[in-house]
């Protein structure tokens, strides 16, 4: 195989499981380490993949870049999905439950509202709008308000007027990314505050969180790894972070969208 072909199906591996192993190439082409750390300097060179420390990531957007609500609910939909629906067995009825903005959080929403007797506090405007519509007598929601950011969250110091003076059961908290070093992120300041709110607010932590994230850094920490009771993902995760996020989080839940 010319390094060409190669790199180009280094390049297929990378999209579709958001990250690949040096050792694993090695396996899988049948040549030296050297000769596929040369394959990844290349694509890094071009833009086309991240490298990091064993192996390559997906090209990463930068730490203050902020894709739009609408852009980000078209990826990765049946691994949300899958997320989405295993947190949901974790809610009780008649608990006090919050959700932050994003995708992952406003797929959890249409699950909440089988669950009697709940109120719900959130940041975000969708998640917002499928509890108003469902119209539930039982369920209390509450808006926080705020500055509108472009991942329809609300944020901003009357956000966080709204959130400091509330107590939950738990908290479901969509992240931008997440790694070792820099914990769970955000891409954007003002919702890097609502958010520690959020987290202080909650009695327990569950961070939802599909492969995709791991290794992405925003630019703010939300909260460190260690600070999650539970973290759901899905089995896109490679092994290696796997172990790493097991070591760290209370519990780890990988799904199967495909179950």
């Amino acid at each position: 195989m010319l390094a060409q072909q190669r790199q180009a199906a280094i390049l297929d591996l990378v999209r579709r499981h958001g990250g690949v192993r040096v050792s694993q190439l090695v396996r899988q082409f049948g040549v030296s380490d050297m000769t596929i750390r040369r394959d990844l300097e290349a694509l890094a060179d071009r833009g086309l993949v991240d490298k990091v420390h064993g192996g390559a990531t997906i090209a990463g957007p930068g730490s203050t870049e902020e894709p739009g609500f609408d852009a980000k609910s078209v990826r990765q939909r049946n691994e949300k999905a899958a997320i989405a629906e295993r947190a949901a067995k974790l809610i009780e009825p008649h608990t006090a439950v919050a959700l932050s903005a994003g995708t992952t959080t406003a797929a959890l929403a249409a699950h909440l509202v089988d669950v009697p007797g709940l109120t719900i506090v959130t940041n975000s405007i969708p998640v917002a709008d499928t509890l108003y519509h469902a119209g539930r007598p039982d369920q209390t929601v509450v808006l926080t308000g705020g500055i509108r950011t472009p991942s329809d969250a609300l944020a901003g110091p009357v956000a966080e007027a709204a959130i400091g003076s509330l107590n939950v059961d738990v908290l479901f908290l969509g992240v931008h990314g997440m790694s070792p070093r820099t914990g769970f992120t955000t891409p954007n300041l003002m919702e890097a505050g609502t958010n520690r709110l959020l987290v202080a607010a909650a009695r327990r932590l569950v961070v939802l969180a599909d492969h995709t994230k791991w290794e992405m850094v925003g630019i703010a920490t939300i909260t460190p790894l260690d600070e999650a009771d539970i973290l759901i993902t899905d089995v896109g995760l490679a092994a290696e972070a796997r172990v790493q996020l097991a070591e760290r989080v209370g519990e780890l839940i990988v799904v199967d969208p495909n179950d």
